[in-house]
């Protein structure tokens, strides 16, 4: 067959071929498509044209299954061996030696926790590192109710609360409590930590915004983390700058649909010892049009005449406050956390609030042990006078008179942060790190003479979160934690003071601890 008759050959298929697919339906659309498109841009049909052969070819191609893949095939002696030699990596970094040594050297208090501890080692020492500040756990008072109410009901229910939880004494320590604050209602959780973490994200949700203090402590931030919101910062307690904040937000928020706006801050701030400005926070939510949610986890129970905390210290209606959060595990020697305000912020929570659904009630002693300890404060506000005078007291035998620490705390807080100087970490050029060791040496020296305190740790946070965008880190000084208590006398109270003092002035100037290469200030 010469050339002539195989071109005409494909001449007569390639005929057959058009008559053909020209009675496919649409055939005419596609090849006035594919002539307009050749016209046009060439290239591109080419394109389109390899791009249709490769689909036709993968929907053409063979499947694979998997579980034929060629793998080498193990004993079960080789599985083994592998398995043994395989190390996970660990949950958690290994500690550090000096965590470690600090770790090794934390006194175990043996028995109950008083003015007076012993300690494992048999050695009893006056005990300044307890929330006890009014020794509520050595009143009789509040043992035998605890005692009857554990022969009563038992250790726990058992059980979440509003399914088969909650017993008749919860209903009465909300009560009492709300009755102390001058609230509509309030609500009772079992875990003091998790009440604000719970709080925040049962009312702010995704795309409200929330305006808090870069100086907020862990579980506020735990809360602000959870709620997804968009989280503005303003400056550690600097109400101007909230005021700014808040002025800014409100602006842009004009144009654009309404959303929910929070302001969410401390009391009695964990990791300075400062007292807040209610009133003027109370002026700004009203002018701003948003809502407070006040953490008074470290000032339920101290402040205010008789321990209501800062509504009643600074003279202002608990109403105005939309949700006040504490803690009963401080002060009141009980257990778990509340939230108190108005009847729909209670309702709400008791569906919403992950850690009220999802976490077993309180035990009834808890409750009973929380509602007679609020009766003693409100019966007996000499306890908290006693308390303050102790502080006092504490206060001048190491503020003024030490060379070397600070006070950062309010007057009426128990519990006394001290810091260094700035002069000195100036003139020692002390890092946050050298800071802490010093600090650290002060405890243990402190411990040696008979004197227990602790110290305020940095505070945790997750670098990788979400709500430290925009700069909300902020920067924890280290600092010796004295807890007073009003349980010991006033001679006990500037024996421990004096010791404490010549503690740090022991540490600041022995010559073995000045590692820094400066000499002692």
């Amino acid at each position: 067959m010469d050339l002539h008759e195989v071109q005409a050959h494909l001449n007569v298929w390639l005929q057959d071929a058009a008559v053909t697919f020209q009675k496919v339906p649409g055939s005419a659309v596609l090849i006035r498509y594919v002539r307009s498109s050749y016209q046009n841009d060439p290239v591109r049909s080419a394109i389109e044209l390899v791009l249709v052969i490769f689909f036709i070819r993968y929907l053409m191609a063979p499947s694979y299954s998997t579980s034929k893949q060629n793998y080498v095939k193990l004993t079960e002696d080789e599985i083994d061996e592998l398995v043994g030699e395989w190390t996970p990596e660990p949950l958690v970094a290994p500690l550090a030696a000096h965590e470690q040594a600090e770790l090794d050297k934390l006194p175990v208090i043996v028995g109950p926790t008083g003015p007076k501890s012993k300690l494992a080692n048999g050695k009893t020492v006056t005990n300044l590192a307890s929330y006890n500040f009014y020794n509520f756990n050595a009143n009789e008072q509040i043992k035998e109710k605890a005692i009857q109410t554990l022969r009563t009901y038992g250790v726990g229910p058992c059980g979440p609360p509003q399914f088969y939880g909650t017993q008749d004494v919860h209903l009465k320590t909300e009560a009492d409590i709300a009755s102390y604050l001058g609230t509509e209602g309030c609500i009772f959780y079992a875990h003091s930590f998790s009440t604000i973490s719970s709080v925040i994200p049962s009312f702010c949700k995704r795309g409200d915004i929330i305006v808090a203090d870069r100086g907020v402590n862990l579980s506020i931030r735990r809360g602000l983390e959870l709620s997804r919101s968009n989280i503005k910062w303003y400056n550690h307690n600097d109400l101007e700058d909230l005021e700014q904040m808040m002025r800014k937000v409100a602006k842009e928020q004009a144009v654009k649909k309404l959303t929910r706006r929070f302001i969410v801050t401390e009391a009695l701030f964990e990791t300075t010892g400062e007292i807040n400005n209610l009133p003027k926070l109370i002026e700004l939510k009203e002018k701003y049009k948003f809502r407070l949610i006040l953490d008074e986890t470290w000032s339920f129970g101290v402040l205010g005449r008789t321990g209501r905390g800062l509504t009643e210290a600074q003279n202002v209606d608990p109403t105005q406050v939309d949700m006040i959060v504490g803690s009963l595990a401080g002060p009141l020697c009980a257990g778990g956390g509340f939230c108190a305000g108005s009847k729909d912020v209670v309702e709400h929570q008791k569906v919403t609030s992950t850690a009220y659904t999802f976490s077993a009630a309180p035990s009834a002693m808890l409750a009973v042990t929380a509602s007679e300890s609020i009766n003693l404060l409100q019966s007996n506000p000499e306890i908290l006078l006693q308390c303050r005078e102790n502080i006092r007291l504490m206060r001048a035998q190491l503020d003024p008179r030490s060379d070397w620490v600070v006070c950062t705390s309010a007057p009426e807080n128990p519990v006394m942060l001290l810091v260094f100087k700035p002069e000195v970490v100036k003139a020692r050029r002390l890092s946050v790190e050298d800071q802490e060791r010093l600090m650290q040496e002060c405890v243990d020296e402190a411990l040696a003479n008979g004197v227990l305190i602790t110290r305020l740790k940095s505070l945790p946070i997750l670098h990788h979160s979400s709500i430290l965008k925009d700069g909300a880190a902020h920067s924890v000084a280290p600092a010796l934690k004295v807890c007073v208590t009003s349980a010991l006398s006033k001679k006990d109270v500037e024996k421990a003071g004096v010791t404490i003092r010549h503690a740090i002035t022991k540490v600041m100037t022995r010559k073995t601890n000045n590692k820094l290469g400066v000499p002692a200030a």
